[in-house]
C-alpha cells in the first residue's frame, strides 16, 4: 500500500462504515470508490462495506484498467466505476448503494421530483436507468450514458448511483436522495405531493450548497 494512497483509503473506510450504519446497503451489497492520482480505489468483492480494511481497497489504473494484485478481486461493478471515471474527469468519487426507499420508488415511479431545499441545493435533478442485469458491461454503459447529465442516478429495481467531487459529496447525495424517495412515497400515500416549481428550484439551485447553509445559519443567530 503506497503512502500516497493512505489518506484516501482511510476516507473510503469512513464512508463505507457510514453507508452500512445508515442502512443504505445490507450484507455484501453496494460498492464505493474514489479517484486518486490516476487510480481508482474500489471496494473488494465479497465484503460487507464496513468490514474492509484500508489495505484491502483494490487499486485500479483508470487509463488501462490494470488491477494491482493484492489477492482480492475488485467489486463485480468494477466496469461501472471505471467507465464513469473515464467519461467524466470531474468525478472524484462514486457511491453505489441499495437504499430501500430508492428501490421502492423505482418499482412505482421513474422521475423523482424536487420537493425541498436541501434536495435542490445538494442534489438537483435525479435521473433514471431502466433495470439492467447488474455486474454487466450493459449496466456500466447505461450508467455512463447518464453521468454527464446528473450526479444521482436511480437504477430501476436495483438501487442508486451517486457521484461527487469527493467522497463526502457523493455520500451525502446518497443520503438526500434516499430521504427524498422516502418523503415522496409517504406523501403520495395521502395525495399527489406538492413539488417545487421550476422557479423555486432554480432559485435554490443557483446558490452553492454551502452558501445556502451559511444563509440558514445566519438566520438562526
Amino acid at each position: 500500500m503506497s503512502s500516497s494512497s493512505a489518506a484516501i483509503r482511510e476516507e473510503l473506510c469512513k464512508y463505507a462504515r457510514k453507508t452500512v450504519a445508515g442502512k443504505l446497503v445490507v450484507g455484501p451489497g453496494g460498492n464505493i470508490s474514489a479517484r486518486h492520482e490516476g487510480k481508482m480505489y474500489l471496494s473488494p468483492s465479497g465484503f460487507a462495506l464496513d468490514e474492509i480494511e484500508p489495505a484491502q481497497w483494490v487499486e485500479v489504473d483508470i487509463a488501462t484498467g490494470a488491477i494491482t494484485d493484492i489477492g482480492l478481486r475488485p467489486s463485480s461493478e468494477v466496469l461501472m466505476h471505471l467507465y464513469a471515471y473515464r467519461a467524466n474527469p470531474a468525478i472524484g468519487a462514486i457511491v453505489h448503494t441499495h437504499p430501500p426507499y430508492c428501490i421502492a420508488f423505482t418499482l412505482v415511479e421513474r422521475e423523482l421530483p424536487v420537493m425541498f431545499p436541501d434536495q435542490a441545493a445538494l442534489v438537483g435533478r435525479t435521473t433514471y436507468v431502466d433495470y439492467v442485469l447488474p455486474t454487466t458491461d450493459k449496466l456500466a454503459d447505461a450508467v455512463v450514458a447518464k453521468v454527464g447529465e446528473a450526479s444521482t442516478i436511480l437504477l430501476g429495481n436495483h438501487g442508486l448511483v451517486t457521484t461527487g467531487r469527493n467522497l463526502r459529496e457523493a455520500y451525502y447525495r446518497t443520503e438526500v436522495v434516499e430521504e427524498s424517495a422516502k418523503i415522496y412515497l409517504i406523501a403520495s400515500a395521502i395525495r399527489p405531493p406538492k413539488i417545487l416549481t421550476q422557479e423555486e428550484y432554480e432559485e435554490i439551485a443557483s446558490l452553492e450548497s454551502e452558501a445556502y447553509r451559511i444563509q440558514l445559519l445566519q438566520k438562526m443567530k
